[in-house]
């Protein structure tokens, strides 16, 4: 662990070990060399990227949390470093730290399009819309260059599939061509996941994302596009953004939002102890009574699993926390809540042909 203060561009400062490490390592300065000259200093934590040939690329979940029963993921693991991010967790089945690692070593699948088109050419398929990048950003800064969520939705475009987006990167203005295109037949609807307006906690709370600014400006030219967008003001923490949550919605909603939601943050298993510490390095002196509002949420314990409560919580904080929402989406106009995933038009599908081995002869 890092005590000594935050890593720069990152949103965790320590590897905790996974819950599944049979063996664990900790690092201890032994006082030999305490200065902070390069020849004693520790390795740089750049990102390493590793390809990942997919066997499938959909997954499916029959959760009633969530809008959607299918998605795609291009990448495991996530560069924007979001201390608080629920999908953590994952990386400990490949045996590495759901803290750093998690943001340094970030598993590419770069044949996502491959699979995709194999599996939307199956025999008896029925499309449902696809969520992507629900896991892990679709619009991480590694996407600039893999272009692997652009090949997706080519996919998609080309067979006219509808799909559902959710970022908080303002990348995804790269793909307005595709977006737009998509949107002409009703098949694309995006979501933007925002914390806060201030840069300066929204630096804190997810180090390599957007800037509040330039995820309402992704906001507006999708709009003007006519692609149909959505706000999630995601994750509610009490004491750090939770003040936040009417001007979150109402900036949104000037730059062309038409549905909004809200999750309260969730702690599962090692984002508890991550979060924590993210905690004690940023607002010490808070952090107790942060933890303490949780864990009231959350029947005495850092996070309750149960569907129905797990994405709002129970109590009176989260009743106060519901009726402000519910008051603030009435008095500025938005529609159904963003969690209720925009109705997509299935009936246009064409399935793509298979690649054949002995090739096409007409």
């Amino acid at each position: 662990m890092h005590e000594s203060g935050p890593i720069k561009g990152r949103g965790s400062r320590q590897r905790l070990p996974g819950r599944f490490e049979t063996a664990t390592s900790e690092a201890v300065d032994d006082g030999w060399h305490a200065d902070e000259s390069e020849e004693f200093a520790g390795p740089a934590l750049r990102t390493h990227v590793h390809e990942e040939r997919a066997r499938r690329i959909l997954s499916r979940n029959d959760s009633p949390d969530v809008g959607f029963s299918v998605s795609l993921n291009p990448y495991r693991g996530c560069e924007h470093g979001c201390s608080y991010c629920f999908a953590r967790p994952s990386h400990a089945y490949l045996n590495l730290s759901p803290g750093l690692d998690f943001e340094t070593e970030i598993f590419a699948k770069t044949n996502a399009a491959e699979r995709l088109i194999e599996e939307l050419a199956r025999p008896g398929y029925v499309p449902q819309p696809i969520a992507l990048g629900i896991n892990t950003d679709a619009y991480q800064p590694l996407e600039r260059r893999l272009q692997l969520t652009r090949q997706c939705l080519q996919v998609l475009r080309d067979t006219r599939h509808p799909v559902s987006l959710i970022t908080k990167n303002a990348l995804i203005e790269r793909d307005i061509d595709l977006l737009a295109d998509l949107a002409a037949d009703n098949l694309v609807s995006v979501a933007f996941s925002v914390t806060s307006l201030d840069p300066h906690l929204s630096a804190k709370l997810e180090p390599r994302a957007a800037a509040p600014h330039a995820r309402l400006r992704a906001m507006r030219r999708l709009t003007d596009a006519g692609v149909p967008v959505s706000v999630m003001v995601a994750p509610v923490i009490p004491w750090i953004n939770d003040s936040e949550l009417e001007a979150v919605l109402a900036a949104a909603r000037d730059n062309g939002a038409l549905r909004a939601g809200y999750v309260l943050v969730r702690l599962p298993h090692e984002v508890a102890p991550l979060f924590r510490d993210w905690l004690a390095a940023h607002y010490p002196q808070r952090a107790e009574h942060v933890t303490s509002t949780i864990q009231q949420l959350r029947g005495g314990k850092d996070y309750d699993s149960r569907f129905g409560t797990r994405m709002r919580g129970e109590g009176v904080y989260a009743q106060l926390l519901e009726r402000r929402f519910r008051l603030a989406c009435q008095r500025l106009g938005y529609g159904h809540s963003a969690g209720q995933w925009q109705a997509l038009d299935c009936s246009r599908f064409v399935p793509p042909r298979k690649p054949s081995p002995q090739g096409e002869l007409f």
